[in-house]
């Protein structure tokens, strides 16, 4: 079904006014121009047959992009400002052992040794296999897809796109991220050859004199011990002595096995959604954020669980590793290729915010920078992976792009009524705090359409001329 001008019914505002133009000017234009999946790691989009009103339809190699239905407007209330992380100015030489101490927030409880210490654990979805618990069809679809004898990377990826369940996820996205090997014969193998070589790297490059290490060393370990007690502060789990501690080694080390970038403030970011996820494959989610399984947790689990998130953030951070070069190039090129889209689908938005001295990147730097995980709550970064993680390279370059056009677009009407005190503070602080997994979803939906429209196309990055 379409409007008479051309464009299909059901789109929000915002695109339905750049279709127009789109329409007028790129027809004719073949499906060239459109995503094609089949050749790459992304999943292809799907049949517009059915769409369901709460979420999306993983895409299908055999169908052709499709606009999902409107998308209603978002009430938010509730908000509460997120902290901003301001780097250390500077720190003495000799006071890194005082920093490791001051950065781990012990409560002065020594950890009872629980059952699940003293046992030969088992990952929860394990749990998902026995018979006294419900097994959702979606849950079993995962099952036979990660239990078979080769796991399908575009099968998986194709059922991780539209969420993966809580049982599957850690094991998902270790597959996923190319930790775990697909062949099921070879996991339990590589999996104890690369945990052993994380812990000969702990000995290597940090449990060492400090006076062994070289002054860009130090600096680099206090700037780690700095930020550390700075991550996700409103996370209870974030707060407790083990995770800091684990979080500092894992950081310290992958800046010492990458010296062509080494750390920079917001890679400690994106370990939290990790940490929280494999936690959550021995535990129920809501009591690791909050921190009180942590006297459950016994050191070998924390160790098998450290090794993980380091090997999966170095393998994420391996498709944006110019992000976090010297002068960042890969977030500016993000930053700018966001501009040039929003020009294309808000140009009246794009005018306001130039007209009141709002630049993209006083805003948008931070967006690229640490992935939107200062914009979302930990529950919604997670879903928000699901579909990053399945979309293969691309999807926390390329995918991400899209999703920030569609969330700045979110508010656009809002913001045209702002001055620039306000519109800087709102810019600073959106109202996100009670968002839920519908949300993320429909803003899914909505840079679905967008990359739909865009990808494989220089338009929108020719069409924002001053």
């Amino acid at each position: 079904m379409a409007n008479t001008d051309g464009t299909p019914k059901g789109l929000p505002g915002f695109l339905r006014r750049s279709l127009r133009l789109n329409y007028e000017d790129d027809e004719g234009s073949s499906d060239d121009d459109r995503r094609e999946d089949t050749n790459n790691n992304s999943p292809p989009p799907t049949s517009p047959a059915i769409i369901p009103e709460n979420g999306l339809i993983p895409p299908t190699p055999t169908s052709t992009p499709v606009i999902p239905k409107a998308v209603k407007s978002i009430k938010l209330s509730g908000i509460e400002d997120q902290p901003t992380v301001e780097r250390s100015s500077e720190t003495s030489t000799d006071s890194i052992n005082s920093l490791v101490d001051e950065s781990a927030n012990t409560n002065g409880k020594a950890p009872h040794k629980s059952l699940m210490a003293q046992v030969a654990y088992q990952p929860k979805q394990a749990a998902s296999r026995t018979k006294d618990r419900d097994v959702t069809y979606k849950e079993r679809q995962f099952e036979q897809t990660i239990d078979a004898d080769v796991v399908s990377m575009v099968e998986l990826r194709r059922l991780s796109w539209n969420g993966v369940p809580p049982y599957h996820r850690a094991q998902a996205w270790k597959v996923m991220l190319g930790y775990e090997p697909v062949n099921k014969s070879r996991r339990k193998q590589t999996m104890e050859r690369k945990r052993s070589e994380y812990k000969d790297a702990i000995a290597q490059h940090y449990d060492i004199d400090d006076n062994t290490r070289t002054q860009q060393e130090q600096e680099t370990l206090r700037q780690v011990l700095v930020d550390v007690p700075r991550t996700a502060p409103e996370v209870g789990l974030f707060r407790q002595d083990k995770v800091r501690r684990a979080l500092s080694r894992l950081l310290y080390i992958w800046a010492m096995r990458h010296p062509a970038s080494s750390y920079v403030q917001g890679i400690n970011d994106l370990a939290t959604p990790l940490m929280v996820v494999f936690l959550s494959d021995y535990f129920d989610e809501h009591q690791v954020l909050d921190g009180s399984i942590m006297d459950e947790v016994s050191a070998d689990m924390m160790e098998q669980v450290e090794a993980d998130c380091y090997w999966c953030l170095t393998n994420l951070l391996a498709g944006i590793q110019d992000h976090y070069t010297s002068d960042q190039p890969g977030v500016q090129r993000m930053v700018m290729r966001l501009e040039e889209l929003v020009n294309r689908i808000d140009s009246a938005l794009c005018e306001y915010l130039r007209s009141v001295g709002i630049e993209f990147m006083q805003f948008a730097f931070k967006w690229m920078n640490c992935l939107l995980l200062r914009e979302f709550n930990l529950p919604c970064i997670i879903r928000l992976w699901d579909t990053y993680i399945s979309e293969g390279d691309g999807g926390f370059e390329e995918f991400h792009v899209y999703v920030c056009a569609a969330f700045l677009c979110q508010f656009s009407s809002q913001l045209q009524t702002m001055e620039f005190d306000e519109l800087f503070g709102f810019m600073q602080n959106i109202p996100t705090q009670e968002w839920t997994d519908t949300e993320v979803e429909i803003l899914l939906s909505q840079a679905y359409v967008l990359s739909t429209l865009f990808a494989g196309s220089d338009a929108h990055l020719t069409s924002g001329k001053r």
